[in-house]
């Protein structure tokens, strides 16, 4: 489960925050609990996050209609009640009558509710303190592995150190990345990032080509090069980057497996990201160069002189150009920690 608690000093970045949540959504149906006095933000955070979702219409309170339908852009079905003027037992029983939706239902009062959801929740407190709101925001929509789980895996594919050294600073890059995003109001999943990326690279080994030299030499002693072999079998065909999302599936941690799936370099127009932490873990990947944080220029220099014996080219631009304009996305008052 994700924690997190960020300070809006404005009506404005309440809304820039709930337009935020919609780019850390992992699957369907979802259920988002609304909590805060009169006047904390709710629906000025609900306007922002359908907004977001390419919900036309606009979205107001519906203390009165009780019950309002609208549809994202993408066809989701976005219910929007409220259960403010509601008895707990009237509120559940509005709710039952939706239970069985197939897409998102953000209600607010949700605590007025006694067992108010049956689906995945994130829930959204709102509190007026000072000149703003504190909004606290509890991720409850998703499995994520333990540190402990993590490190048995990687003794089980006999992961080799450095690339367990690699990982983990891309851990730790990601965790100072997403510090910056929430202190500019942006909701994202701090834990679930930090478990992605400690596993983006579990079977990296996948891609060693045989007779190559350096840090990601493939001759390993007989027993490790086995087990390498034995996955390699399993995952036949995959990259390292698909086997790494399969294999987390395969273990009930499927929106991990979405946020792994996609930090290698693709081809023009093949990109898969839409999520913050799936841009998050793609960007730190590729600041990290072995266990050391770089910048993207040194990054790039070091990927021509190991794959391309220091030359250019046309699709190593493109890799460069691609990453640095998400860096601008992401980071546009520059570069952190360069």
């Amino acid at each position: 489960m994700d924690l997190i608690s960020l300070w809006l000093a404005s009506a404005e970045n309440t809304v820039f925050s709930g337009r935020s949540l919609a780019s850390t959504l992992y699957g369907l149906p979802l259920d988002i609990h609304l909590i805060g006095e009169l006047g904390a933000g709710k629906t000025h955070f609900l306007q922002g996050f359908a907004k977001a979702l390419g919900v036309k219409e606009a979205l107001t309170s519906p203390t009165y209609a009780l019950e309002q339908h609208y549809r994202a852009a993408d066809g989701t079905d976005f219910i929007h009640i409220d259960c403010y003027r509601l008895s707990s037992g009237d509120a559940r029983s509005l709710l039952a009558a939706t239970d069985d939706h197939g897409g998102i239902r953000a209600i607010e009062w949700a605590d007025r509710v006694e067992s108010p959801t049956v689906h995945p929740t994130i829930r959204i407190h709102l509190e007026e303190k000072d000149s703003g709101r504190e909004l606290s925001c509890t991720y409850e929509d998703m499995a994520i592995p333990s540190r402990d789980e993590i490190q048995k895996w990687q003794k089980e594919v006999m992961l080799p150190e450095h690339i367990q050294l690699h990982c983990d600073a891309v851990a730790n890059f990601c965790g100072a990345l997403s510090a910056v995003l929430l202190r500019r109001g942006i909701l994202l999943r701090p834990l679930a990032l930090r478990r992605a990326a400690e596993v983006h690279d579990l079977l990296r080994f996948l891609d060693f080509r045989p007779g190559a030299s350096g840090p990601f030499s493939s001759v390993y002693p007989e027993d490790q090069q086995a087990v390498f072999d034995f996955w390699k079998n399993h995952f036949a065909g995959f990259k390292h980057e698909s086997a790494c999302a399969a294999f987390l599936r395969e273990r009930g941690y499927e929106a991990l497996g979405a946020m792994v799936e996609t930090h290698g370099l693709s081809a023009p127009g093949e990109s898969a990201m839409k999520t913050i932490e799936q841009k998050l873990l793609f960007y730190a990947d590729k600041r990290t160069r072995y266990d050391q944080i770089v910048s993207l220029q040194e990054r790039f220099e070091d990927f021509r002189d190991r794959y391309a014996g220091g030359r250019d080219s046309e699709q190593s631009r493109f890799w460069y150009d691609e990453v640095r304009a998400l860096e601008v996305e992401l980071f546009p008052e520059g570069a952190p920690l360069a």
